[in-house]
């Protein structure tokens, strides 16, 4: 038996379509893109994306929540003083999933633990010129071990930052007062 003439056609590589992004759209789908927590738990899969947001209060298009007016928009107030239309403001719905807003706003107000610490190569290269030079920054800038060169004020600044980040400071003190206690 022949092949059909779909199977013997010559196959054509399509250029212009991008399969790296084909892929990810296909993976994507329903609640798996929601990743914060509050939305995800509150989100209805038979809505469309700009459903859900409204019910819980949310903005879908910021451009056409906040609009900025127009010089014309901003100018029709002067050029219409003597005629007072009876214009109906907008009825504004209260949205069915309220909670989920306010959750999100107190989230966002909540303090964040800051998470940076200093590589632990510059660790131990400032531990070592803390323990050999005490507060002598311009001795330190002279240092041989200081092989980029950086200027007494780069290596406070640097100081400064590691005394600042109570993990890796407390750990280095803890490990200084067991050294002069031998």
């Amino acid at each position: 038996m022949g092949k059909t003439k779909r199977q013997r056609k010559n196959k054509k590589f399509r250029y212009n379509v991008n399969r790296k992004r084909l892929g990810k759209t296909r993976t994507n789908t329903g609640t798996a893109a929601v990743g914060v927590p509050i939305v995800k738990k509150a989100w209805d899969e038979h809505k469309s994306i700009k459903e859900n947001l409204t019910s819980m209060g949310l903005s879908y298009d910021p451009n056409s929540t906040l609009k900025i007016p127009t010089p014309k928009e901003l100018l029709e107030p002067f050029l219409t003083e003597g005629k007072k239309e009876n214009t109906p403001e907008m009825a504004l719905s209260v949205p069915i999933k309220a909670h989920v807003a306010e959750e999100l706003e107190v989230e966002a107000k909540a303090p964040r633990v800051k998470k940076f610490e200093l590589p632990k190569g510059q660790v131990m290269y400032l531990s070592y010129l803390i323990d050999k030079y005490g507060d002598d920054f311009k001795a330190m800038s002279k240092d041989s071990k200081n092989i980029y060169q950086e200027t007494w004020k780069q290596i406070r600044n640097k100081i400064r930052t590691f005394q600042n980040i109570p993990s890796q400071w407390e750990a280095y003190m803890a490990g200084r007062s067991d050294a002069q206690k031998t």
